[in-house]
This record gives C-alpha cells, sequence and structure tokens, in this order.
C-alpha cells in the first residue's frame, strides 16, 4: 500500500511552483521592458534618417554652388552672389550692421543659404520607408513637386549638434540646448550633492531617532521626492526668479549688460530649481548607503580610539560611497529629462546664442523637444527624434561617466 505524502514534502512543491511562476513574472516583465525600450529606439532611429524633398527659390546648381561645400566657397563668390540676389533693403542693412567683406565665410554662406536660395522642405519620410519604397518616392516626388530634389537627410548628425536653433529645419540644431542641459546639470550637481550627503550624514549618523523634530524631518524628506516637478517650477519662481533675482541674474556682481534689465530667468536659476528637484532623492540615497555601511566597522574604529568625525570621513564615507554615487546618476538623470520646472522658471522655446555663464538666458534639450513636437510642421518632427537621441546619448554618456567613477571609488574602498 503506498504510504501518503507527507505535509512538508507537499508544501515543498507548492512553494516550487510559486517560485516558478515567480520567476516566470520577472522574465516577463524583463522581456516587456526590453520590448519597450527596443521600440522606442526604433521609433526615434526611424525618424531621425530619411529622405527628404527639398525645394530651392534659386538652385545652387544655376549659380555653380555645391549645398553641401557651401561654407568652402570663397568669400568674394559668396558676396558676389549676395550683392547679385539679395534684396537692396537687405544689403543696406546687412551692410549698415558690418560689411559683407568683414564677415566669416560660415556667415557669409548662411546669408546665402537663408537669403538667396532659401530652401524649403516639401515632404518627408522616416527611415524605413525611404528604404523600402524609395523608387515610388522618387516617383511620387517627380509628380507632386517637378521642382524638387530629392536628398538623404541623416536629421542626427554632427552637424546637428554642432549648429545652433534655427526656424529652417534643414540648418537647425541643438547646439544651445545641449549646452544649457550641462549647465543645468552641472548646477544641479553642485547644489544638492553636498547638501543630500550632508544632511544624510546628519540624520544617520549624528540625529537622535527619539526626539519628534527628527522624526517629522525624515517624513517630510520621503514625502518631497514624491512631489509633482511643476510645484518646484513654483517654488523657484518664487524664491530665485523673483526674490532673489538680483543674485541670480548678476546684477549685484555687475553681470548685466547696460541698457538691459536684470531678470532672474537664468540658467543659475534653472540650475538650482533642479537642484532642489533631485535634493530629497540625494539624501534617501544617501541615508540607504550609508545604512549599509556595517555597524562593527564603526566599532572597530571607535575602539582603536578614533573620533566620530574620523570614522564618518575615514571609513564610512569610502564604503558608502557607491551607493551614494548610484543615488546621484538616478536622481541628475532625472533633472537631465525634466521639462515643466524650466518652463515655470523662463526656459527661453527658441534662443540661438549659447550660455556662457550662470547668468545666461538659456534652454535646455527636453524644451527643445517639446518646442519641434508642438510645431505644424511635419518636418520638425524629424528634428523632435534627431534631438532625443542626443538627450539619450548625453545620458548614456553622463551615467557612463559616474558608472566608472563609482566603481574607482567600489575598488579603492576593497583596496583600503
Amino acid at each position: 500500500m503506498r504510504a501518503a505524502a507527507s505535509p512538508s514534502a507537499s508544501n515543498l512543491a507548492v512553494r516550487h511552483r510559486r517560485a516558478r511562476w515567480g520567476m516566470f513574472l520577472f522574465q516577463a516583465s524583463t522581456l516587456v521592458g526590453i520590448v519597450v525600450l527596443m521600440t522606442l529606439l526604433y521609433n526615434l532611429i526611424n525618424a531621425a534618417f530619411g529622405l527628404a524633398a527639398v525645394e530651392y527659390k534659386i538652385y545652387p546648381g544655376l549659380l555653380g554652388l555645391d549645398i553641401d561645400t557651401l561654407e568652402e566657397t570663397p568669400k568674394a563668390r559668396l558676396v558676389e552672389v549676395l550683392r547679385q540676389y539679395a534684396p537692396p533693403g537687405l544689403l543696406r542693412n546687412l551692410e549698415r550692421e558690418r560689411p559683407l567683406e568683414q564677415r566669416t565665410p560660415e556667415d557669409l554662406a548662411q546669408l546665402v543659404v537663408d537669403r538667396v536660395l532659401r530652401p524649403r522642405v516639401v515632404a518627408s519620410w522616416p527611415l524605413v520607408p525611404s528604404l523600402l519604397y524609395w523608387d515610388r518616392i522618387l516617383a511620387e516626388v517627380r509628380e507632386k513637386y517637378p521642382r524638387a530634389e530629392v536628398r538623404w537627410m541623416p536629421w542626427f548628425n554632427v552637424d546637428f549638434l554642432t549648429r545652433p536653433q534655427s526656424s529652417n529645419p534643414l540648418r537647425a540644431g541643438v547646439r544651445t540646448a545641449l549646452l544649457g542641459s550641462f549647465w543645468l546639470v552641472g548646477i544641479a550637481a553642485l547644489t544638492a550633492l553636498p547638501l543630500g550627503v550632508a544632511a544624510a550624514i546628519y540624520l544617520e549618523e549624528y540625529a537622535r531617532k527619539d526626539r519628534w523634530y527628527n522624526r517629522i524631518i525624515q517624513v517630510n524628506i520621503n514625502n518631497l521626492a514624491g512631489v509633482p516637478s511643476i510645484i518646484y517650477g513654483i517654488l523657484g519662481l518664487a524664491i530665485f526668479v523673483r526674490t532673489l533675482a538680483p543674485l541670480t541674474s548678476g546684477a549685484i556682481f555687475g553681470a548685466v549688460p547696460p541698457g538691459t534689465t536684470a531678470n532672474g530667468r537664468t540658467v543659475l536659476s534653472g540650475g538650482l530649481t533642479l537642484g532642489l528637484l533631485v535634493l530629497p532623492i540625494v539624501i534617501i540615497n544617501a541615508q540607504e548607503a550609508i545604512r549599509a555601511v556595517p555597524k562593527s566597522l564603526r566599532e572597530a574604529a571607535y575602539a582603536l580610539g578614533a573620533t566620530q568625525w574620523q570614522v564618518i570621513w575615514h571609513h564610512v564615507l569610502p564604503q558608502a560611497l557607491p551607493g551614494i554615487m548610484t543615488g546621484t546618476i538616478l536622481a541628475l538623470s532625472r533633472a537631465l529629462g525634466e521639462t515643466a520646472p524650466l518652463v515655470v522658471v523662463g526656459a527661453s522655446t527658441f534662443i540661438t546664442f549659447d550660455p556662457v555663464s550662470p547668468f545666461s538666458k538659456f534652454t535646455a534639450l527636453p524644451i527643445q523637444i517639446y518646442q519641434w513636437s508642438a510645431r505644424p510642421q511635419p518636418v520638425f518632427r524629424h528634428l523632435a527624434a534627431a534631438a532625443s537621441l542626443a538627450l539619450l546619448l548625453l545620458l548614456f554618456v553622463s551615467n557612463g561617466i559616474a558608472v566608472y567613477i563609482r566603481h574607482r571609488a567600489r575598488q579603492r574602498g576593497r583596496a583600503g
């Protein structure tokens, strides 16, 4: 007669089945995340490359010019084209601002494109249709746009990263927005990282857990980490843009140009606002990293006669640094993609000059992407996709640098 299965064996089988289901759910979640990420990259790459039909008011070949090497054309030839084909009123204004002969070849080439050739994208196609239906697209262009020429347009390229913003999609770039994002994230890091780590050290190493005000501080920090970013934008508008306008505009340092009204809508205000936004995240992650340091390490240092600060500086912080860097990476990645607080603080949607100081006017890559996505012309969607790829590239590079620093810190901590 067969013996009945014991309760422990039955429970073990149930636990194994649950474990298999849990592993299946985890694998499915990972697969869904990978599919979503690959779909996102596919859509961005598909929109950032493809064919475009371009019409010119005057075709470059009729003037003996090559649009791809226009900046390498001799200055005398560019000046001659401008004097012959540009409107007389425009020439007088240009000469009044600065004589044509004194301008750089790049400036003259841009004037020739904008004022003489005047290219216009009349139709565009994503990457996959451009590769699969090349002949059909050429036939469609010949039928609908007989004066247009079909060009392969890599909207995301080196020139796109180095050109300033422009109303002409063929010459638009993200250099100004890219530099603005660098300034914003740099100021946010310089603000949030020291304050966040210092607050975490106090709460974990010095603050007494039985004091009611320390508990209130901890609860409020946890709550602030979940506050919508637009609230931080309103806070930045009230404090940095209005109340501290003499500081954030640079007026007290004499950084405001003569004849210009001091305005707190600067890159400093935006960076400080983003610093406030990510500060609770930095504090919470730093607390977790400090809390993970074994208590035995502190006790051994105290036994050798070290003071509390010596224990924190020489033992706790080096061990917690990799975890702190991980939290900083997540916080700055969030700051890099924020749009709402920057809109409230006063980021420009169209600006053509680069930020050169903390008191400069600014824009950022998320603002630029939003502005291009809101344009009614379909061609700007390609620019928005190319700018999104630039933002992802900046995010990967910055995260890679932070991961390398974290890895070196971890190796140094193990060696110590």
